[in-house]
């Protein structure tokens, strides 16, 4: 091989591990910026979002929003430790029972599009003060979403007596390619105070079940929803 080819082939071979290198730091550096998901995420105060609905308001627990939003998320399978949930209370009061045909939530998207393939939907009997036993699941539910608010439709809707309640929502969003949601916290409480749970302890809370989210987090606060439906006299 004469020196002018030796030359040019040496330069090849150094560009190409100069950018192979390039590329596998760069790819390090992704991986560890998503090594673990915050728990919450705080934003500027913004009024609710949400698209008006030719359905009843039931229960409204909207009111000025903190700016906080706190992580509910069922994660990719290599993320599961950080799986978490949040649940907020409500009262259907005594002479009626509640048809609830939809459930609007505000929430907030960060490190990255925060849009979720889908919705997990849960009401509990309230039993000593967090979810108790179940009174509806909704599952990989599609919804409408709209700058991390979302809009879920209950089919079939779910009947509640007059009794005291609780709304779990988490949201199925891969981390590494989506990023995060975080359900929306007000300023002032209403009712019992919101719980959360992180069943594999990824976040190291000590809450791998129920517990008062305050308590479990040193942030948080009551959760910010709708109730849609219609209100049946018994």
């Amino acid at each position: 091989m004469d020196p002018k080819t030796l030359l040019t082939t040496t330069a090849l071979m150094s560009t190409t591990v100069l950018l192979t290198t390039t590329a596998m730091l760069a790819t390090a550096a992704l991986s560890a910026a998503k090594a673990a998901p915050p728990l919450s995420h705080e934003g500027a105060v913004s009024p609710a979002r949400l698209p008006p609905s030719g359905l009843t308001t039931l229960y409204d627990q909207t009111g000025r929003t903190s700016g906080l939003g706190i992580v509910s998320q069922n994660f990719e399978s290599s993320f599961d430790a950080y799986d978490c949930e949040a649940a907020d209370d409500f009262i259907v009061p005594e002479g009626v029972k509640w048809r609830i045909k939809e459930v609007d939530i505000l929430g907030t998207t960060f490190d990255g599009s925060g849009q979720a393939d889908s919705m997990n939907v849960l009401f509990f009997k309230n039993r000593n003060g967090v979810p108790g036993r179940p009174k509806g699941a909704f599952e990989g539910v599609m919804a409408r979403q709209h700058f991390g608010d979302i809009a879920v439709p209950l089919k079939p809707s779910v009947t509640l007596k007059p009794g005291h309640y609780w709304l779990a929502f988490q949201v199925n969003e891969n981390f590494s390619s989506d990023g995060e949601w975080g359900w929306m916290v007000r300023d002032d409480q209403v009712n019992l105070p919101s719980v959360w749970r992180n069943p594999g302890g990824g976040f190291g809370t000590g809450c791998t079940d129920w517990g008062n989210e305050q308590e479990c987090l040193g942030l948080g606060g009551d959760h910010m929803f709708v109730l849609r439906g219609q209100a049946l006299d018994m």
